[in-house]
């Protein structure tokens, strides 16, 4: 059952109890019908049920300008989104891309519950969930279906194992159309190990990627998110640099040689060696 707390003159604040643990819709003071999804107190996503076209996290920014650059301006996409969280970017690609089909695949059914009763989304937009493991729901997309797909998945705060490996990329590529695109959401802090890994397992199964991420992320500093990007056409690398540049807390991107040198040599994961994305230390989040 959902529980209510009243902010200072403004919405209230909304906790309940979902498959991922507790989640709270937290009402954003500078946006009158902005909200903020935490989940055990680690904020994963954000909605401006006025302005769906905006993103207020860094990283879904960066998700936001890989969608941007997927297809012509305007045009419309098919896209999976294999974890939901609020369906921020759902409903980014139906604001900017009218007339775009999306499917969404979320295994947290009372998150689901709680987001589309608090949040709703538009009448019109093409948007479909479905409650599922995001592995079993994207082997349900057919052949050359999806012209984007984006990878947001955590399980108390982590990247389910399963999700990480060779085998799954195949199946993201099995599901792409020639020329799509593939963008995952990595979280990991130093040495990076995990990242590296994923960046390895990705360039075997991609020909062409790019990686952009906070600079202090790539330099091994702090914990934080980074978005991998793949596909098996060039890449728009020079606009995604510049994009990336001008957000509020600038992006750095990463392609070609300066990402081999990055990778370091990094193994590809298989089902049979892949592990869950590291948590987030105590404070990453504070």
């Amino acid at each position: 059952m959902a529980k209510s707390r009243r902010g200072r003159g403004g919405p209230e604040s909304v906790t309940e109890t979902v498959g991922g643990g507790v989640a709270e819709l937290r009402p954003d003071r500078d946006r009158p019908r902005g909200w903020t999804l935490l989940i055990d107190g680690a904020p994963q996503s954000h909605v401006d049920l006025d302005d769906p076209a905006h993103l207020e996290f860094s990283y879904q920014r960066r998700l936001g300008h890989i969608a941007d650059l997927a297809a012509p301006p305007g045009a419309p996409l098919r896209a999976v989104h294999l974890g939901g969280g609020a369906l921020t970017l759902a409903r980014y690609i139906a604001a900017t891309r009218p007339r775009s089909t999306q499917q969404v695949v979320e295994i947290d059914a009372p998150l689901v519950q709680l987001v589309r009763s608090r949040l709703p989304l538009e009448s019109g937009w093409r948007i479909r969930v479905r409650g599922a493991d995001a592995r079993a729901g994207l082997a349900r997309i057919p052949d050359g279906w999806a012209d984007l797909i984006i990878a947001d998945v955590f399980g108390g705060a982590r990247t389910p194992a399963h999700l990480t490996s060779t085998e799954f990329v195949a199946e993201v590529r099995r599901a792409l159309r020639p020329g799509g695109c593939y963008a995952a959401n990595v979280a990991d802090g130093p040495p990076l190990r995990f990242l590296r890994g994923q960046i390895a397992t990705v360039r075997t199964v991609f020909p062409e990627l790019a990686l952009t991420a906070d600079p202090a992320v790539l330099r091994g500093k702090r914990f934080g998110n980074a978005v991998l990007l793949a596909a098996d056409r060039e890449l728009p690398v020079a606009e995604l640099t510049r994009r990336a540049a001008g957000d509020p807390h600038a992006g750095r991107v990463e392609h070609g040689r300066g990402l081999l040198d990055f990778t370091g040599g990094a193994a590809p994961v298989t089902d049979a060696t892949a592990v869950a994305s590291p948590a987030p230390p105590a404070g990453a989040f504070d």
